[in-house]
């Protein structure tokens, strides 16, 4: 077998794992609970419960700029692999976690950071790794494939996920440890360093700065989605924004640094290659589009359409994965068509045409009904998945082929960098915007629903003044949402209200109404994304290589244009 193909499979197998561990962790999150004994609706239970959730993603962003640097300096390779081993640690720590409570909530929030570590590594050098071994005229390809492997597993994650969880919830991690093994003793036998290295020095102050700055703006986003005295969002808390204050003053005190230094921890003349450059900016303002949405039509499906359609509160996470395989089956299929056509034809028509089947398809969301047609919605979700797919296999490859390659760690945190901090604001943005809608509206359209049952008026008050944010989350970890009331209520009563009709009449109107306001965000977003990627150069891989089937003119060329 050919030594690219051998890589591809190595980094395969890690976006693999990677995904399906963050799909089956969704989906376990309940029996996660149950099994720990923590209850995540006391008072401080939302706090670890969205720590739990946002820690992984939080820890890849701080530290994939970094983890490019060196990577650049020690080989890609070598800390490719040592990702596969630190992630594989995490998963024995996860799975062996005895405590119970808040104790034990602690211990996999910290595990679970030391998963992010190591899928920080796999996730900045695998692109790297794959430019490195792949011709430029079969680049886009490789990411293609390399991208399949990661929808294949979130699918297989979604499937084992419900399977595992029901057994024991040790299992969802446990299942990572021959994984993880299998992937490092393969990678160490098979994989060598075909980089190119540049021994430089650490930027101290520069790596200082970033992770501080980068640190607390998102642990500030993150705290501004958590209930703050009679708030039930936090973005009232002072510490929010005097948080955000200061990640700002340490974010703009590291470009300064960046400019000053002699070798940078951000290589900002990289952005002087405009493919770099659109195709970076493209990608993050896709992912702003993006991230927030899907996670929302998540919640749409958990919490309003699968109880209006008979599923049981506890299957809903379950089954909201499944209905949304047409979405990754949609980026699935484009991605490695996109990548391979694109090798021949040229980026930038394959990008513009993906975002804007993209912006479409947001504007066809903004249509449906709360209680819509799963079949129209299939179609929906489908094109949302193929405009990505269509988009994100030649973006990435621009991005990494306009770079010379001793940079190609360094493009590939930024690349990283920028998409995930995208995604986390994405996920504070349309939180924020759809829970403030709610915050207002679902206490009047929850009495209408309650006082056309002929309930008793301090019922229905006590009810309509349940949390909009507990009553999502519930929904979410497949709880019944009345549940949170239910031992303040006769039996009775208690049993007039709990029906998902009821929950879902009182609290739908107001999530769409966020939820569209949100979609309008996106489209805009999306537009702006279009635009941007349009002013690409684009170039046909292929034809850039001339008679050098290694593409070593092109590299030579781009070194020279990049400075």
């Amino acid at each position: 077998m050919e030594a690219k193909w051998i890589a591809l499979s190595n980094t395969s197998i890690g976006i693999f794992m990677a995904f399906a561990n963050a799909n089956m962790i969704l989906i376990a999150l309940p029996a996660i609970f149950a099994g720990i004994k923590f209850n995540p609706f006391s008072p401080s239970g939302i706090i670890y419960m969205m720590w739990l959730l946002m820690i992984y993603s939080i820890v890849t962003s701080v530290i994939v700029l970094t983890f490019g640097k060196i990577s650049d300096m020690f080989g890609r390779v070598k800390l490719y692999i040592l990702g596969f081993v630190i992630f594989t640690i995490g998963s024995i720590l996860l799975s062996i976690v005895n405590a119970t409570g808040v104790t034990a909530a602690l211990e996999l929030i910290i595990f679970r950071a030391v998963q992010g570590i190591g899928g920080g590594f796999m996730m900045v050098n695998s692109a790297a790794i794959l430019t490195d071994y792949f011709p430029r005229s079969e680049l886009g390809k490789a990411l293609g494939t390399n991208q399949i492997a990661g929808l294949i597993g979130g699918v297989v994650g979604l499937v084992l996920g419900g399977i595992l969880a029901g057994i024991n919830w040790r299992l969802i991690f446990i299942i990572n440890i021959p994984i993880g093994i299998v992937g490092t003793i393969w990678s160490i036998i098979s994989l060598k360093e075909t980089g190119v290295r540049k021994k430089t020095s650490i930027d101290v102050a520069g790596n200082a700065t970033f992770i501080a700055g980068l640190t607390i703006l998102l642990i500030s986003l993150t705290y501004g989605l958590l209930p703050y005295g009679d708030s039930q969002l936090g973005w009232s808390n002072p510490f929010v924004w005097a948080g955000i204050g200061v990640s700002f003053v340490l974010i703009l005190a590291f470009i300064f640094i960046e400019l000053k230094v002699q070798s940078p921890l951000l290589e900002l003349r990289l952005f002087k290659h405009r493919d770099f450059a659109t195709g970076n900016l493209s990608n993050m303002l896709a992912s702003l589009a993006r991230q927030g949405i899907t996670f929302m039509l998540i919640l749409w499906l958990q919490a309003i359409w699968l109880p209006l359609h008979g599923y049981s509160w506890s299957s809903v996470p379950f089954w909201a994965g499944v209905y949304m395989i047409p979405n990754l089956a949609g980026f699935a299929i484009f991605g490695p068509v996109s990548g391979y056509l694109s090798d021949r034809y040229g980026s930038k028509w394959f990008t513009v045409l993906g975002l804007s089947i993209s912006t479409i398809s947001f504007a066809l969301l903004a249509i449906l009904p709360y209680d819509f047609n799963y079949a129209e919605f299939v179609i929906i979700i489908f094109l949302m998945g193929a405009g990505m797919g269509l988009f994100t296999s030649p973006n990435t490859a621009d991005i990494m082929a306009a770079v010379p390659p001793d940079k190609r760690g360094v493009a590939s945190g930024i690349r990283a960098t920028l998409m995930n901090v995208a995604s986390t604001a994405s996920l504070a943005l349309y939180f924020t915007i759809v829970l403030t809608g709610m915050v207002v509206m679902y206490p009047v359209y929850a009495t209408k629903e309650l006082n056309a049952l002929g309930l008793p008026s301090s019922v229905v008050n006590f009810i309509a003044s349940l949390p909009a944010t507990a009553a999502l989350f519930a929904a979410f970890l497949g709880y019944d949402p009345f549940s949170l009331v239910a031992n303040k209520l006769p039996p009775a009563l208690f049993h007039e209200v709990d029906k998902p009709s009821v929950f879902v009449n009182a609290i739908a109107p107001s999530f769409t109404y966020g939820l569209k306001e949100a979609i309008y965000i996106s489209i805009i977003l999306l537009i702006v994304a279009t635009v941007v990627s349009a002013i690409r150069t684009g170039e046909k891989r292929a034809a850039r290589l001339g008679n050098d089937p290694e593409g070593n003119k092109s590299v030579q060329k781009d070194a020279q244009t990049t400075g």
